[in-house]
């Protein structure tokens, strides 16, 4: 499938085939594009937890407004941030240095403004900002998923404190976000065949 073919055959899955288990190299193939994926200035705030452990999963759901897409899925990504601090722009101007091999009188100017900028924001205004990241993360991967042959369901639906607790985030600097279970559809899901409700192209862009 094209791209737009493969848009149209994406939906919010409502309810997976839990005997359906995606292959270990989709997976890995999934971990790549969100690696890949555009985040502000390239300092991906964003880590992708992948579950795949059934019992896991199960226990998750209660924290997913009963959701059980959670529970059927082939897996659970969430996407969790992290704080952005002095020592993480230390680490990611390191490793532009490490990989791009470009001397320290180019990148300080850049490096300087961000620790000054990011030093003056609230924990909120930071909070909003790896969050933002997340969503691109996400939205790269449904993109990426429907072109893969893969269902997925992206959540907003979920206690984020109670997967915190559960998935052990908080000891690892980190908090959930958003979360999407992907796998495969359901021959019985009744909205895999509903049309999709948009707006026409003309309405929803324009050229000016």
């Amino acid at each position: 499938m094209d791209i737009l073919e493969s848009l149209n055959w994406r939906y919010a899955t409502k309810k997976f085939d839990s005997d359906k288990i995606i292959p270990q190299a989709k997976i890995e193939r999934l971990k790549e594009a969100f690696n890949l994926t555009a985040t502000s200035y390239g300092m991906q705030p964003v880590t992708l937890a992948i579950i795949k452990d059934k019992a896991l999963q199960n226990k998750l759901v209660t924290h997913s407004m009963n959701q059980q897409q959670v529970g059927q899925a082939s897996h659970v990504l969430v996407f969790c941030i992290s704080n952005i601090t002095k020592a993480t722009i230390n680490e990611y101007f390191d490793r532009v240095k490490a990989i791009r091999n470009t001397p320290d009188d180019i990148l300080d100017p850049f490096k300087e403004y961000l620790l000054d900028s990011f030093s003056k924001k609230t924990p909120e205004e930071i909070t909003s900002y790896c969050t933002k990241q997340a969503y691109l993360s996400l939205g790269n991967l449904l993109t990426v998923c429907a072109l893969e042959g893969i269902d997925a369901c992206p959540m907003e639906g979920f206690i984020p404190e109670d997967y915190d607790n559960v998935l052990n985030l908080k000891e690892k600097g980190l908090q959930s976000v958003l979360v999407m279970p992907i796998g495969y559809r359901a021959k019985d899901d009744m909205f895999a065949d509903l049309k999709k409700v948009r707006k026409s192209v003309a309405e929803s862009t324009m050229e000016l």
